[in-house]
């Protein structure tokens, strides 16, 4: 009897063991490919979970952004916008453009992609040269303001012909969200989307766990180098964008001006906060927000957070000049 049941446990093991075999044999294993390069002026990585290779849909799809929104492209729509020519928007573009409406209205103004000819001025655009004077800036904020741009049966129309258009704060977290939309419609459910710095994420990364994405310490670096991590947060399902002022900054008879340009002042701005991160649905809308809460400053900064139910992540300095910060309560 005993040797009747050790015949049958060892032909079950055998059993199990085949079977394992097989089924492992057989089993599509779980690839991550990873994709980078440049667009934006900036670069790009993205990594997903799939055996196939989507280098060409990707950079498709961003070129398709950059031909919609890239002010260094002299044949996208925003260029010939900038350039007076006449202007039809895709559908690209009208998406983006009423995105900043909105959220240049929720901000009174400290979003706008109308600051371009301010943003020039100060030698952070597609055009550089001296400092303006007070009387320099008065008159360019006359060609500044959300107010002064619209879409008319899918026309782009200008009150200024002096007027041009800025999209560096929002087009990168698009351009997230469109390649996003792509692997979607690829049923791709576990990626990872860096542009620039701007983060959208799905799933799981290939450790089965949720992306760790970094906050950078704010500290003056314009090599392009990483700097230290101040935090790592871990998101799956939503977008996390990063504006900051220690990077990009420019230094004239001693005095450091910061790249953020309040559309408000026509001024550089000048206050204690150093970054802000923003996480929501989408990336374009964490992108522009994290922006307009640079112009604003912490205190500002955090009523509209609660104002507009956003989750973000504040590193300011205090008076003696050391790091502190603020989070929100979903944060």
């Amino acid at each position: 009897m005993n040797g009747k049941l050790s015949k049958f446990k060892i032909a079950f093991l055998l059993f199990l063991i085949i079977g394992t075999f097989f089924i492992l044999r057989n089993r599509t294993p779980e690839v991550y490919t990873t994709d980078s390069g440049h667009i934006f002026g900036t670069q790009y990585n993205i990594k997903y979970k799939s055996v196939e290779d989507l280098h060409k849909e990707i950079k498709a799809t961003l070129l398709q952004v950059d031909n919609s929104l890239s002010m260094f492209n002299k044949n996208s729509i925003i260029s010939a916008f900038n350039n007076n020519r006449d202007t039809t928007a895709n559908e690209m573009f009208t998406e983006v453009f009423n995105l900043a409406q909105e959220i240049s209205a929720k901000t009174g103004g400290a979003f706008d992609i109308t600051v371009a000819p301010l943003v020039n001025a100060w030698g952070f655009g597609f055009k550089k040269g001296e400092l303006p004077d007070s009387a320099t800036v008065e008159e360019l904020r006359s060609k500044v303001g959300h107010t002064t741009v619209s879409l008319v049966d899918g026309k782009l129309v200008k009150q200024n012909p002096g007027t041009m258009l800025d999209c560096s704060a929002i087009a990168k977290g698009y351009g997230c969200d469109m390649i996003a939309r792509m692997l979607d419609s690829r049923n791709i459910t576990d990626y990872m989307i860096e542009i620039g710095g701007e983060v959208v994420t799905k799933g799981k990364n290939d450790r089965g766990t949720a992306w760790n994405i970094s906050i950078s310490k704010p500290t003056e670096n314009t090599t392009g180098s990483h700097n230290a991590h101040q935090r790592i947060v871990a998101i799956s399902g939503k977008a996390m964008a990063t504006s900051g002022n220690y990077r990009n900054f420019r230094i004239e008879n001693g005095k450091k001006f910061a790249h953020t340009i309040d559309p408000r002042t026509g001024y550089p701005v000048q206050h204690s906060l150093l970054s802000a991160t923003v996480i929501a649905d989408n990336c374009a809308k964490a992108d522009a927000y994290a922006t307009s809460f640079m112009v604003m400053g912490l205190e500002k900064a955090i009523e509209q957070c609660k104002s507009d139910s956003i989750e973000a992540f504040f590193i300011y300095s205090n008076e003696d000049g050391a790091l502190q910060t603020y989070a929100t309560e979903g944060f």
